[in-house]
């Protein structure tokens, strides 16, 4: 990607992000909570079962 290309897609998507209202935002944001949620719980869910089989040995 050009600079010139990179540029005008951060501006591109500053002037949407801008455009938006304020109900579009929130809304934006709590799927992005959403996602984070089930991400973490796939990590760290199998990272403490490996810690309890840990201790047991």
């Amino acid at each position: 990607m050009k600079k010139s290309e990179y540029a005008q897609f951060l501006t591109e998507e500053m002037m949407k992000h801008m455009h938006m209202t304020k109900r579009e935002k929130m809304e934006k944001k709590q799927a992005k909570v959403s996602k984070k949620s089930t991400s973490y719980w796939f990590g760290l869910l199998p990272f403490a079962l490996k810690m309890l089989r840990k201790r047991r040995n």
